[in-house]
């Protein structure tokens, strides 16, 4: 019996996939709890829908971090900051910051958790920063830390 699973099944498959079960194990478990649905004409035209819709998504974001890429690649950020005595910094420079720096000067809205340092930011100068936009696709910014 061909089945469209609702639910992971331990053994069995992931949420979304078409998978082939013994007769009784899809009448008296995987039905009745609601971990599958049978798959007949209407479910199986369903789940191509829905896989073409979500193949589609992930190609729309792809694209849209490959675009982002290319604006942020080898750019410049500049960001205020107070200091004390030998230009060190009162605290440190935060992703948030930089989010929001990437934002006001770029235009473009990267979420924080996104944005990685190497290290601290906690003195005036210019750092290196890594965004990762998508799967295996990032960019490389400068931060500029001034007064």
């Amino acid at each position: 019996m061909k089945v469209i699973l609702k639910a992971d099944v331990k053994g069995k498959g992931k949420a979304g996939e078409l998978i082939n079960v013994a007769e009784g194990y899809g009448r008296n478990f995987l039905l009745p709890r609601g971990l599958a649905i049978i798959a007949d004409a209407k479910a199986l035209n369903e789940h191509k829908n829905h896989q073409d819709s979500v193949a589609f998504q992930k190609k729309q974001a792809e694209d849209n971090a490959k675009a982002s890429a290319e604006k942020l690649n080898g750019k410049s950020v500049k960001i205020s900051a107070k200091a004390g005595s030998a230009g060190r910094l009162f605290g440190s420079v935060t992703t948030n910051e930089i989010a929001d720096a990437i934002k006001e000067q770029m235009g473009i809205d990267i979420d924080k958790r996104k944005i990685v340092l190497d290290k601290d930011i906690k003195s005036y100068g210019t750092y290196t920063v890594t965004v990762k936009l998508y799967t295996g696709i990032s960019a490389e910014l400068s931060v500029t830390v001034a007064e």
